[in-house]
């Protein structure tokens, strides 16, 4: 099977400065896929050579089997790409915008899906509106429209929720993911960590050009073993034998770190038996954002 996304050995520099450094990675088509690192880690970069914005120092990149350098036309055909940036064009109404857009990959009559992405995207009623007229909020809407008014087998959304509301959130996600039950590649960028959690099903985590983490959602997640559980005491003191534990308090609110679930009655039993109640209790498990931290903070600068 062709892969959606086939990144070999590619790297972008800057001067001294290796913004992509020898970058492997194959996205399967159909799959959810996110792409995380902090600011600065390189997946701007990257997006922007797929999108043939960019010229990369050395490596390949091919979008359904099409390098994005020697193929640019056929591979950006088949890419939609939602910036962070909102770029408009303040002459056109969003429908004209829609089907400018459209023109600039040779599709003509396309009204019926340009229908059902305005519906999709709550942007009916602003079909005959100015874009300039729009607030931030619908620029957003009319970018995630015009990346997809060409149906697109892989989309790739940059911060695509980032300073809009949660109707719109709601509203995008349902339809990305009818796209992708229905075959459709997505590659989403986000700094809501709970919202690649929830949506993808493999990620890569780049820091400083690199990729330093690949694999299923479900495997980093249980790569962290810790568990931490929550107590709001009846004092603000604890027991001697709970002096030791690794544990971080705010008055009388405890966060003890746990390994197992035996550990747990362990903590509850020494309570009980220096007649200490507990007021609150919450077990809370490891989630995407305990691994990112865990990573950022344990990969080495320079470290692949």
């Amino acid at each position: 099977m062709t892969p959606a996304i086939d990144i070999q050995q590619l790297g972008k520099r800057y001067g001294a400065l290796a913004a992509l450094d020898h970058i492997d990675l194959v996205i399967q088509p159909g799959e959810f896929f996110a792409l995380l690192g902090p600011n600065g880690a390189g997946k701007t970069t990257l997006i922007s050579i797929l999108a043939g914005l960019t010229r990369p120092t050395h490596g390949s990149a091919k979008v359904m089997g099409y390098d994005v350098l020697s193929e640019y036309r056929a591979a950006r055909k088949r890419l939609g790409v939602v910036p962070q940036e909102l770029v408009y064009d303040p002459f056109f109404t969003v429908r004209e915008m829609l089907v400018i857009q459209s023109g600039y990959f040779g599709i003509q009559g396309n009204d019926a899906w340009i229908d059902e992405i305005l519906y999709r995207l709550d942007l009916a009623d602003k079909a005959h509106t100015n874009l300039r007229a729009l607030s931030g909020g619908m620029k957003r809407r009319v970018l995630i429209a015009q990346a997809l008014v060409h149906k697109p087998p892989v989309i790739i959304l940059d911060e695509p929720t980032a300073g809009v509301d949660v109707d719109l959130r709601q509203s995008l996600w349902q339809f990305i993911q009818h796209l992708n039950q229905e075959g459709h590649t997505v590659v989403l960028t986000t700094h809501y960590l709970e919202e690649a959690e929830a949506l993808c099903n493999r990620v890569a985590m780049l820091k400083q050009g690199r990729i330093v983490a690949l694999d299923s959602m479900r495997n980093l997640v249980r790569s962290i073993q810790d568990y931490t559980l929550e107590l709001r005491l009846s004092t603000d003191a604890l027991p001697a034998a709970l002096t030791a534990w690794p544990v971080h308090h705010d008055g009388n609110l405890y966060s003890f770190k746990i390994k197992d679930y035996a550990e747990i009655e362990s903590v509850l039993s020494i309570l009980r038996t220096s007649g200490i109640r507990i007021l609150e209790m919450q077990l809370l498990q490891p989630d995407l954002e305990d691994v990112f931290v865990n990573i950022m903070e344990s990969v080495p600068a320079g470290a692949s």
